[in-house]
């Protein structure tokens, strides 16, 4: 008999666990976190959205919300932001620059951590002693890559160099290769450019994933600004910058250059046949999206959303932005400002 009962306690412990586990996804898939699941890190595994327009995602919720981060962004801000406040007018968004230092990815996840902001765009992974800040904060970082993007590298449009590998982009940045004419070039001398390494996740990003680490070279000129740098590079034959991608490919004043792992795979960061500045602005070039799809073209990331798991309305809206970048609607904007489509 008590075999029996214990049994029993068994069947209906399974019955209850099983349900609850039924509860949970149900949530799971209506509270529109259905894009993806969690991995190693907190990042976000994107999968298939249900979700084709804006006004489809649920749990989008009310009041005022702060967010920051990634100058990259930028663009799709302009584009995105606009269209979301049309379908959900009462889903405020204000961009919020730091009280001290520059805007960026790395800023942007310091405010998050501070309580500054409801969540942050970053053109770079969260990095270790960020989530243990969080952690030590008593929450948790999630990140949600909703964009591809690709460095380019802008050169004057008179400097006739047929591409550069990631090695010697290396090596011109740590101040290895200082004239053009040891890469096939003029006998000019190489002025590399770069904003500093505390000024953005793209300044990050390079020198993690190009540099490996290595520190600039002394020859580096530090501009705050990639407006600036561009305009610089313009008027300087020996110049060279490095920038997400939609911000160079289409300019009007530099060139970008194609890159490759090795020197006889050199790919471009924009569609071929390359338009001719002197047709800019009447033609643009365009940015060679399945290069950057297909993991052809050599130094490619994603963009993230960075939501703060709280179980507070901070975390419904870091949810909520991320799955309407995740929606058909979100990734075609996405397109229109000039990034790739993660979906």
């Amino acid at each position: 008999m008590a075999a029996k009962n214990e049994t029993t306690v068994l069947a209906l412990t399974l019955v209850i666990t099983l349900g609850l586990l039924g509860i949970v996804y149900w949530w799971l898939s209506t509270s529109g976190i259905i894009a993806g699941s969690f991995g190693g890190k907190g990042t976000w595994q994107v999968k298939q959205s249900n979700y084709q327009t804006f006004s489809q995602v649920p749990k989008v919720p009310l009041g005022l919300f702060s967010y920051g981060g990634s100058t990259t962004w930028a663009p799709i801000r302009k584009d995105v932001d606009p269209a979301v406040q049309t379908v959900f007018p009462e889903f405020q968004l204000r961009y919020t620059d730091p009280t001290i230092g520059a805007p960026g990815s790395g800023s942007g996840i310091k405010m998050l951590i501070d309580n500054q902001l409801a969540f942050s765009q970053s053109s770079r992974p969260i990095k270790n002693e960020e989530y243990q800040k969080a952690s030590k904060r008593g929450f948790t970082l999630r990140e949600v890559p909703v964009a591809l993007d690709g460095i380019a590298i802008a050169v004057h449009p008179d400097l006739n160099v047929p591409g550069l590998t990631v090695a010697q982009i290396k090596d011109i940045y740590t101040g290895k290769i200082t004239n053009w004419k040891s890469l096939g070039g003029p006998d000019l001398s190489i002025t590399p450019y770069s904003r500093r390494l505390e000024e953005g996740g793209t300044v990050e990003f390079f020198s993690d994933n190009v540099l490996s680490g290595e520190k600039f070279g002394t020859n580096v000129q530090y501009i705050p600004t990639t407006t600036q740098a561009l305009q610089t590079v313009a008027r300087n034959n020996g110049g060279i910058y490095y920038a997400s991608a939609p911000e160079v490919v289409g300019q009007c004043t530099v060139k970008p250059l194609p890159l490759g792992k090795t020197s006889d795979t050199f790919v471009p960061p924009y569609q071929e046949p390359f338009i001719p500045l002197s047709e800019c602005p009447k033609q643009r070039n365009q940015l060679n999206a399945v290069a950057f799809q297909k993991n052809q073209y050599p130094i490619t990331r994603r963009l993230f959303v960075i939501v703060k798991h709280e179980g507070n309305s901070d975390q419904q809206a870091g949810e909520a932005y991320a799955n309407l970048m995740l929606t058909n609607q979100g990734q075609e904007l996405i397109a229109k400002a000039g990034f790739v489509r993660i979906r």
